[in-house]
């Protein structure tokens, strides 16, 4: 069992009839950011109109509110595709809520197909952190993370 089947069975564990969303988004920003090794944050952004809003979170005070379309996180909801970047300085537009953060993945998290709930941020301040077993772990995580909110 690797690492993400091992995180999406205790997501799975945590959430399963439980009814409230900012408790089980808590809960699993904290099995990630005390699962996963170099990392300085993890949590969720929640859509609301054109705009990300900061929400459940492990690490430093982040930025409050990102458009969609602005930075790693934006671009990710604009695009509705997980974003990987392995040096968040070299990415146009990006958003530098802590300056220790050094590589990011984001996400997308939906209601339904194609319906746009928010997203799942990761960031490290090693670059390169993340890999396509990252990303592909991640939208596993994310997935067992739907069921459970939104059946």
């Amino acid at each position: 069992m690797s690492q993400y089947d091992t995180l999406a069975a205790q997501l799975r564990a945590l959430a399963e009839g439980v009814p409230h969303t900012i408790a089980n988004l808590a809960n699993a920003s904290a099995l990630i950011y005390q699962t996963m090794e170099g990392l300085n944050w993890a949590g969720f952004y929640i859509l609301e109109g054109d705009t990300l809003i900061l929400g459940p979170f492990q690490g430093k005070p982040a930025c409050i509110e990102i458009p969609v379309g602005k930075g790693v996180c934006g671009t990710a909801a604009q695009r509705k595709e997980s974003v990987l970047v392995e040096d968040v300085h070299l990415f146009p537009g990006h958003i530098a809520c802590d300056s220790a953060s050094n590589s990011e993945i984001v996400v997308p998290v939906f209601f339904a197909e194609d319906r746009l709930f928010g997203v799942l941020d990761i960031d490290s301040p090693f670059v390169g952190r993340f890999t396509e077993e990252d990303r592909k772990g991640l939208e596993l995580f994310v997935r067992t993370l739907e069921e459970q909110l939104f059946g």
